[in-house]
């Protein structure tokens, strides 16, 4: 298996790149339970960011790409159309992770060795409820960055951006006094590197390597599916089980592990930090768009992750598991699928909770069934573990955003939105009347 991924690594390099920007340093736990660390494997990293400043746009390049034209300059920001070296998912990041960007980003890209461009497309802005609690050291590591929602755009080598801000007087963003823009503009362009190898034929409820369902997530490529008896007689072995809990345990799900994905261990900080349960899952969509085939569905994982990790600043990817649109399950972020992993996905709530994100955009777009059922699946079995019933609600106590004050106990359902403890309007309006259903199917499973 190394030597495969060995085989496949490299970091693409010239002068117009800029490789990633620095990783969080490392800092120390925010009063972890628990404490562990694991060393990465002596590889080189797989995938590589192209860092670009953005600047005002001319007159001239604003008509030529339909953007405000008024006066000699505009408050537009951006790039003119121009060749890079290959990438698949796309962002905008500033230095100052409390500024908010009042605006609209927009890109166009060119799929690899073709002429043809893509029409315009809007990136999701308001990307702060995603991140790390106020007060943690991850939020106060000084790494952080402000950053868009990244966007899938499949293999391309041109590029093309602007971001209009918002005007202060009602008219349209080509008039008027406008909000500043944050400082510090950059285009993120991100490779996500190669797959470590190819998944069973079987799919992911085959076992990988030696097929011993209890190998940790760093040494097997897939944790195969177990009956709802093998996972209620294993449970009692796995770390964070509750006490009592066994007999409304679900079946555990298969689950497409780090490595599985190809997960580039070297990015992310080292140590794991952890909290004293998993009363609460909530249910995002990464909004990257729906653009993705499945079996593409590990690049576009490995793609955010490097996002949230060397362009973010992160301590690691945010969510704790990914469900792609055909259903299957991914773990998140590094520490243990088992255990009570904070994570950086609700904030204001990453503390006792898991967060869940689905690969796609559900604005206007209907998830599919099997999304639904896989949400049913993972949250039934993890949720659990630790006593928790899908079907009821519970209580968290707030660590800051623009819903619940830092402090306030918050009664929330287990099962919730992003948008049950932060305004926002993740997970998309079409996904989150699913949570009805999944919440009924979750409790079932787990023989309530």
């Amino acid at each position: 298996m190394r030597a495969f991924i060995a085989s496949a690594m490299g970091v693409t390099c010239s002068a117009a790149l800029v490789l990633p920007l620095a990783a969080p340093a490392g800092a120390a736990p925010d009063t972890p339970v628990t404490a562990e660390t694991e060393s990465a494997d002596p590889i080189e990293v797989s995938g590589s960011t192209q860092s670009l400043p953005l600047a005002p746009l001319s007159t001239a390049s604003t008509r030529a790409t339909g953007a405000p034209t008024e006066g000699a300059a505009t408050a537009v920001q951006g790039l003119p159309r121009r060749d890079v070296h290959p990438f698949s998912l796309v962002g905008v990041v500033w230095d100052d992770a409390d500024a908010e960007l009042h605006g609209t980003v927009e890109v166009r890209t060119r799929a690899i060795g073709t002429t043809n461009w893509s029409d315009w497309q809007e990136l999701e802005t308001h990307n702060a409820e995603h991140g790390a609690d106020p007060g943690t050291a991850e939020r106060d590591s000084g790494t952080v960055r402000g950053s868009t929602a990244p966007l899938w755009v499949g293999g391309s080598d041109g590029v093309e951006v602007r971001v209009s801000p918002e005007a202060t007087d009602g008219r349209d963003r080509g008039s008027g006094v406008h909000v500043p823009l944050p400082d510090g503009l950059r285009l993120e362009l991100v490779d996500p590197g190669k797959d470590p190898q190819q998944l069973p034929a079987s799919g992911p409820g085959a076992a990988a390597g030696s097929g011993d369902s209890r190998a940790p997530s760093s040494e097997a490529l897939v944790l195969p599916a177990l009956s709802k008896e093998q996972t209620e007689a294993e449970s009692e072995a796995a770390a964070g089980v509750a006490p009592g809990a066994e007999p409304y345990i679900g079946p555990r799900p298969s689950i497409i592990t780090r490595k599985g994905w190809g997960a580039e261990e070297k990015l992310r900080e080292s140590t794991f930090v952890y909290t004293k349960s998993v009363k609460a899952a909530f249910i995002h969509h990464t909004a990257t768009g729906n653009s993705y085939t499945c079996s593409q569905a590990a690049s576009v994982l490995r793609g955010i992750y490097r996002y949230h990790v060397t362009s973010s600043g992160w301590r690691d990817i945010g969510y704790n598991f990914a469900v792609d649109k055909c259903g299957n399950i991914y773990e998140g972020r590094a520490g243990g699928v088992t255990k009570a992993v904070q994570g950086a996905h609700t904030l204001g709530f990453n503390a006792n909770s898991m967060g869940i994100a689905v690969l796609g955009t559900f604005t206007t777009s209907n998830p599919p069934t099997a999304v639904v059922n896989a949400v049913a699946k993972l949250t039934a079995w993890k949720l659990g573990l630790f006593g928790a019933d899908p079907s009821g609600s519970t209580t968290l106590v707030s660590g800051g955003g623009n819903r619940f004050k830092k402090g306030t106990k918050a009664k929330l359902k287990v099962i919730s939105g992003h948008r049950d403890g932060f305004v926002t309007e993740c997970p998309g309006a079409r996904l989150y009347e699913k949570l009805g259903t999944a919440r009924t199917s979750s409790a079932r499973l787990q023989g309530r």
